[in-house]
């Protein structure tokens, strides 16, 4: 005999994603496989301690060291690894550069594959519906609703980061910065910009 689903809800989650996330983690926590404390310290680890800055270093040593660039651009995984940004969520990692003639971007199109080593955790709009599925049809429209018009002669390239494999947009270095220190070139790479939905400048 055939299973009826009709008589009951398909999940017993609620649709909202942040409500589901806390009634997940509420339901683990009450059968003693999460530890809150430590579920908190990973959570914040990702989001103040590693953040945008692994990959913003990256960035900017390759802004500022050819020999570094090459290495990144020919094989971007022991490259970041040799510099201790490696682990879970960045196994495989290809760096992509900006240039005049190419914009790049990253998307996830099956769900929310990320660089956490390198970028922290992503933004939730890197994991919404709309985003997986307009950046890959209409790219410039998607950039434009950031703040990123591109000159017309610049084609967009979209990336489909996967389990197996995730990008790292090497953004171009803003005019004037050059003697600028390490310190001072980080702050014009923003998380946005090494996603390519941004371009690299003073965060607001």
């Amino acid at each position: 005999m055939p299973h009826d689903h009709s008589d009951h809800p398909h999940s017993l989650l609620p649709s909202d994603p942040a409500l589901r996330v806390r009634t997940l983690e509420t339901i683990l926590t009450r059968k003693g496989l999460v530890d809150p404390k430590a579920l908190d310290e990973i959570i914040d680890t990702y989001a103040h301690r590693i953040g945008p800055r692994n990959g913003a270093r990256v960035v900017v040593r390759a802004w500022t060291d050819p020999a570094f660039r090459k290495a990144l651009m020919d094989d971007a995984t022991p490259v970041v690894a040799e510099m201790g940004y490696y682990g879970r969520q960045g196994e495989h990692m290809v760096a992509v550069e900006n240039t005049d003639e190419v914009h790049n971007m990253v998307v996830c199109t099956l769900c929310s594959c990320y660089p956490w080593p390198l970028l922290g955790i992503p933004p939730g709009w890197y994991k919404s519906d709309a985003y997986r599925a307009r950046a890959v049809r209409e790219p410039r429209k998607v950039l434009g609703e950031f703040g990123v018009t591109l000159p017309a002669g610049t084609a967009v390239r979209v990336w489909d980061s996967t389990a197996e494999v995730r990008y790292l947009v090497i953004p171009q270095r803003p005019d004037g910065t050059d003697g600028m220190s390490e310190e001072e070139l980080m702050a014009f790479v923003t998380r946005d910009s090494m996603i390519g939905t941004g371009l690299a400048g003073r965060a607001a």
